[in-house]
């Protein structure tokens, strides 16, 4: 919660060495419940004002970035900013971590927090709850999948104390997401599971081509297939 939120949780006193890391990242989902939980709440509480779906869902996603000091969706510019540019990893990298936000980057935070907005503004109007716990929950677990064993880490860094460090979690939170994304309508429980299917394959293949793009994966990949993560979720618990 210290890590991957701005609440005012205290700092851990020890140092954070790659299995304290490895066991924080397994633990990535819980924190998305409860932020899912906050989310859902949240749209609860503007769903009973006049507010459009649209607005309410934009202010949910704003409050998201808030509580999560907007390092997921910072990671997102980052890294199709990156995937943008030509030249080798290098190079990629040196685009990533430049500090602004190029058209590439830019664009794709347009399409995505406007997806986001709109969806969980829809799914409130719908008072379809559950459903935005568990689409922000999946973000997280998607993020499990990019730091599976076998891919290597860009750089120093956050990557490197996450990368190749998950094995088993993945299936623990995979089985767990199956279930809560049936659970989320059970009279069309495949749609869930499709859902959970179509995240944990992107997850896959985005840190796969990152890692072949960047030299390894980092943070900015891991918000980003975080961020995508979410947006399928959302995209999906829709159609």
């Amino acid at each position: 919660m210290s890590w991957l939120t701005v609440l005012p949780i205290p700092q851990p006193r020890v140092e954070i060495d790659r299995p304290a890391a490895a066991r924080a990242i397994a633990a990535t989902p819980v924190v998305g419940i409860l932020l899912g939980g906050v989310a859902a709440g949240l749209a609860a509480v503007l769903s009973l004002s006049q507010l459009p779906s649209i607005v309410v869902g934009a202010l949910v996603v704003a409050a998201l970035g808030l509580l999560t000091r907007g390092m997921h969706i910072d990671g997102l510019a980052d890294t199709v900013d990156g995937l943008g540019c030509y030249g080798p990893p290098e190079r990629a990298r040196e685009v990533m971590h430049s500090g602004g936000v190029g058209p590439f980057g830019a664009a794709a935070l347009l399409v995505v927090l406007l997806v986001q907005a709109a969806g969980v503004g829809t799914l409130a109007d719908s008072h379809e709850w559950w459903s935005i716990v568990v689409a922000v929950a999946l973000g997280r677990v998607a993020v499990l999948t990019a730091c599976r064993r076998g891919l290597s880490a860009a750089a120093n860094g956050f990557g490197a104390l996450v990368a190749d460090s998950q094995r088993w979690s993945i299936v623990v939170w995979t089985v767990l997401a199956l279930i809560g994304a049936a659970l989320v309508d059970i009279d069309v429980w495949w749609r869930g599971l499709i859902v959970v299917g179509v995240i944990t394959a992107g997850a896959w293949v985005v840190s796969a081509h990152c890692a072949r793009r960047f030299g390894g994966i980092n943070g900015d990949v891991l918000g980003a297939v975080l961020e995508l993560g979410t947006t399928v979720a959302v995209v999906g618990f829709l159609i």
